[in-house]
């Protein structure tokens, strides 16, 4: 093909440019915004007299002295034990990642490598399980929790979690098992290995673009989960997302808007980190997952 056929116009150039730019200010622009107003007091990020009060924070200045203020963040994190929020999410996140690729993964391979006609209906009947709300799911379960004092504590949600992410992670590292060829598995039982030192020693190396990819998305499940975390935690074990709801109030109660804007903050930022950090094995393993599947 010839070179003049590879050459851009200009004018294509500017308006794809023009897009990704208007693209990426329209998704940086909520968090920026709620960074920005994070350090102002809630008369000036909220004020309904004039916005640019979030921007100049007038009030802010006049009760702290400053520009700027830390205000929201000492009394999430301090005043409202906010930390504590932050350990019981990053305990049931660690263990249901943890536990849910561990799973995962044995079934995973076991369901990729069986020739048997009911690893296809197992498969679906995990397809049926995933697609139910997650209401339904823990609302069946309350009685006996409460009944078995089971009720408030960590262990029980995050088996709960791990129930309902399971058939995600099961399907996620089905296909990517099937991408690998059987031969490697043959290769290697003919050399010596049992079956599970074929899939501990050479399987998995192959299998961790598609493993770190599950387990991200996993991660993700259950530090944004708010539907169990609420209805199956007490109030001293509750994770960060009720928390900041708790934070912002209800009809009949009045809530400190401002300790929840540095909270939501607080618990975004992780997030940037880690997909900024593992971005090259998230697309590698969504690429390698969706050549079969």
């Amino acid at each position: 093909m010839s070179a003049a056929a590879h050459r851009k116009s200009t004018g294509l150039i500017v308006l794809s440019t023009g897009f990704v730019l208007l693209w990426l200010i329209l998704a940086a622009f909520p968090f920026l915004w709620t960074l920005w107003g994070s350090f102002k007091v809630q008369g000036d990020f909220f004020s309904r007299a004039d916005w640019m009060n979030a921007i100049r924070g007038p009030l802010t200045l006049e009760e702290t002295g400053a520009r700027f203020t830390g205000q929201g963040y000492w009394g999430a994190w301090i005043e409202s034990g906010f930390w504590r929020n932050v350990l019981s999410t990053a305990i049931i996140v660690s263990a249901t990642v943890v536990i849910s690729l561990t799973l995962g993964t044995l079934g995973g391979y076991a369901l990729a490598r069986s020739g048997y006609r009911y690893a296809f209906w197992l498969l679906m009947i995990a397809l049926i399980f995933r697609a139910m709300p997650h209401i339904t799911l823990v609302s069946g379960y309350l009685l006996p929790f409460f009944e078995w004092n089971l009720w408030g504590h960590l262990p029980t949600t995050i088996i709960v979690l791990v129930a309902i992410n399971q058939p995600f992670t099961l399907w996620m590292l089905h296909s990517f098992f099937l991408n690998i060829p059987k031969d490697l598995d043959e290769s290697a039982m003919v050399d010596g290995c049992t079956r599970f030192q074929s899939f501990r020693l050479v399987i998995m190396p192959v299998m961790w673009p598609g493993v770190i990819t599950t387990g991200l998305f996993s991660f993700l499940l259950a530090y944004n989960d708010f539907a169990v975390t609420a209805m199956l935690l007490s109030q001293e074990n509750q994770t960060m997302v009720p928390r900041i709801a708790s934070f912002l109030g209800s009809t009949q109660q009045e809530g400190n808007v401002m300790f929840a804007v540095a909270a939501v903050v607080s618990a975004t930022a992780p997030l940037f980190v880690l997909i900024l950090f593992f971005q090259r094995q998230i697309v590698s393993g969504l690429t390698a997952g969706a050549v079969k599947g």
